[in-house]
């Protein structure tokens, strides 16, 4: 560990705020066993002020989340999961309206 005029060295720095970044993950893991976070464990990275939990091989490909917090972006990703997973409204909508209207023609 090297120090520049009394302070750690910003690789230390570093290695301590991921390590707290992971037992956070850690944590809300073990809070929410069967959310896609803990399932699927999304890579975690701080940019801006701001924790993003990604799955997928970048942004614009993957699942995201972001937050103030490692709580805060694996809450969005679970919310960006789950919404990926179910059909848009407007699929609904049409399904339920091609539905009544075969029931009315039988």
């Amino acid at each position: 560990m090297k120090k520049n005029n009394g302070q750690i060295s910003r690789g230390r720095h570093v290695a301590d705020y991921a390590s707290a970044a992971v037992e956070q993950m850690e944590f809300y893991c073990a809070s929410h066993p069967g959310s896609p976070s803990a399932v699927r464990r999304p890579q975690l990275f701080f940019r801006s002020e701001l924790w993003i939990a990604l799955l997928g091989p970048s942004m614009e490909e993957g699942i995201v989340g972001i937050g103030p917090t490692v709580a805060a972006a694996l809450r969005a990703f679970d919310t960006q999961y789950l919404a990926c997973l179910r059909p848009p409204r407007e699929a609904i909508k049409s399904r339920r309206s091609f539905r009544s209207a075969s029931m009315s023609a039988a």
